[in-house]
């Protein structure tokens, strides 16, 4: 086991000569004096840079609308922008079309003028949210202990008063 370790070691760390050669003449263009360990190093590094550009590309540039599932952030604010115009123009017309239905009715005879307000018109069309306001039996059960918990510290409290009343 540890000479497999050595070996490998020793692998790693020799040098070895990488020529490139022109195949017709053999003439030597260029030549790298290498070792396993310094080409691991450089392709690794290399790699990591490649992933980082790549990332800082896709992250930082209109590239990334092109990806599935991105949206481009005019169109995020638009809709966002839309659906706030959307909302208060239903509010608006709720509020418009109630106003018509008490004219109407004022103007057919089955409202009198002097019970016609706006204000009362508009309050009618503002929802109230439906609330469920029955107590739970966990609640019940709840506030039942709190009040056993509150008594007792109550005849605790008068005890220690009579108590100092008492000396």
């Amino acid at each position: 086991m540890a000479r497999k370790k050595r070996n490998l070691r020793k692998k790693l760390f020799i040098k070895n000569r990488l020529v490139i050669l022109n195949v017709d003449t053999f003439e030597e263009i260029f030549s790298f004096k290498l070792t396993l360990m310094n080409v691991f190093v450089v392709f690794s590094l290399g790699g990591i840079f490649l992933i980082a550009v790549t990332t800082f590309i896709i992250a930082f540039t209109p590239l990334r609308e092109f990806i599935p599932g991105y949206s481009s952030t005019q169109l995020k604010k638009n809709a966002t922008e839309l659906a706030i115009k959307s909302d208060s123009l239903a509010v608006a017309l709720q509020k418009n079309e109630a106003y018509i239905k008490g004219i109407q009715k004022v103007l057919n005879g089955q409202l009198e003028y002097a019970k016609f307000n706006k204000d009362s018109i508009l309050s009618e069309t503002e929802e109230t949210p439906d609330l469920n306001m029955k107590t739970s039996e966990e609640e019940i059960k709840l506030r039942e202990e709190v009040a056993k918990i509150e008594k007792e510290s109550g005849e605790n409290k008068e005890k220690k008063k009579t108590k100092s009343a008492k000396k």
